[in-house]
């Protein structure tokens, strides 16, 4: 089978550790299947890259060969915060001459679009274009919290009403999808895998010789986007408490996005910079040494599908407090759940954890699958719709 999938959730070369989750799955698919992406670079990204420093790293065409697939980065242009509800429309017409070349010279058989709007939406119109099935793949954020998003959500239940099948990483998430008007036959819930053999338990006192951590004191680890669904202010102002309360601990943010300058302010601010660093992205092959250093892992987030950052975690036998948000339920210990945006409850189960090293260890309630698996999985639903389409071409 031949697919081309299209999402701006996608490394690139000005973010190469972006969506790393999308790269792993795909990769996973193109062992089994033909698969080209169309990954739109944002301008507002690709400006701030060069204007930082970065050089140009896109060939003429703006193609690339990485993991035995070709990947596409057109530039997506649109109207930075305003005219929101056009930012579909501005995507299809970014991404449509590269979109065109492709179907010309892939012939794809079927068309994956991740991310609900713009990038799901974008997908069906296409794709719609060309008669090729469509399948909408959703992570978290775009399908939860839109009551205040009129005009995203009206466009993202009608991609989801359109697409042929609609694609979740947890059961909460395809729930939500139907809610949004997207028929329960044609909603699938696949989840994300993980790499086992390099998300697993390793000790502890080395993975912190590695990295050069020489405090004695447990490590708080953050990893993920820099972002305010990620509830990072709730996060600081729970270690501030602690710090108050006297308990000793360090604490590291892995990740970048647009409010880290805010985020170190906060913790300049709060007096927290002897305690808690931002670090700016890490690639994912460090990662495991990460959650091995760190006392536990935490995730206040407002949003989420079902983080990956948890499960690798999980397997490399790190605990994770997190928020009772989303698909979290559905993989975490309910002992180490709590309410969202609530820093109180947040530093009470920190510091359970924090003083009784050893007792949660990071199990989760259901044991991720391989990468492989979760790209089989998705292969299934994509060969399913595109099997439909033949039959009713043939009828």
């Amino acid at each position: 089978m031949r697919i081309l999938a299209l999402t701006n959730l996608y490394p690139n070369p000005y973010q190469p550790h972006l969506a790393t989750f999308n790269r792993l799955q795909f990769r996973a698919l193109a062992a089994q299947h033909q698969v080209q992406v169309i990954a739109p670079i944002a301008w507002t990204g690709e400006w701030s890259a060069r204007r930082g420093g970065a050089p140009l790293s896109l060939s003429h065409d703006r193609t690339r060969i990485s993991d035995g697939m070709i990947i596409h980065h057109p530039r997506y242009a649109f109207t930075p915060k305003v005219l929101r509800g056009l930012y579909g429309r501005f995507f299809v017409e970014s991404v449509r001459e590269c979109f065109e070349d492709v179907v010309r010279e892939f012939r794809p058989d079927v068309a994956l679009g991740c991310w609900a709007f713009p990038d799901g939406w974008a997908t069906v119109q296409l794709a719609r274009e060309v008669n090729l099935p469509v399948a909408i793949k959703v992570h978290g954020s775009d399908v939860l919290g839109l009551a205040d998003q009129p005009a995203r959500r009206r466009l993202t239940a009608q991609a989801l009403r359109e697409a042929d099948a609609v694609i979740a990483v947890s059961r909460n998430l395809g729930e939500n999808a139907v809610a949004l008007g997207a028929h329960p036959s044609r909603v699938h819930t696949v989840c994300n895998g993980i790499d086992a053999s390099v998300f697993s338990p390793g000790p502890g006192d080395a993975a912190r010789r590695e990295l050069g951590i020489q405090s004695p004191d447990p490590l708080i680890l953050f990893v993920g986007n820099l972002v305010a669904v990620k509830g990072l202010d709730v996060l600081i102002s729970a270690l501030e408490s602690l710090r108050r309360e006297g308990v000793k601990f360090q604490a590291a943010l892995v990740g970048d996005g647009p409010l880290k300058g805010e985020l170190q302010a906060r913790i300049d601010g709060l007096a927290l910079a002897d305690h808690v660093r931002l670090l700016g992205p890490r690639p994912q092959s460090e990662l495991p040494v990460w959650y091995r250093s760190a006392s536990l892992l935490v995730l206040p987030s407002r949003s989420e599908g079902i983080p990956n950052v948890m499960l690798e975690a999980a397997a490399c036998g790190t605990p994770c407090v997190a928020s009772r948000v989303g698909g979290i339920p559905e993989i975490a210990s309910p002992d180490l759940l709590v309410a969202p945006g609530d820093p109180s409850e947040l530093a009470g189960k920190i510091r359970m954890v924090l003083d009784a090293p050893g007792t949660f260890r990071g199990t989760v309630a259901r044991q991720p699958s391989s990468w492989s698996d979760s790209a089989r999985a998705l292969s299934d639903v994509l060969q399913g719709i595109s099997a439909a389409a033949t039959r009713a071409l043939a009828g």
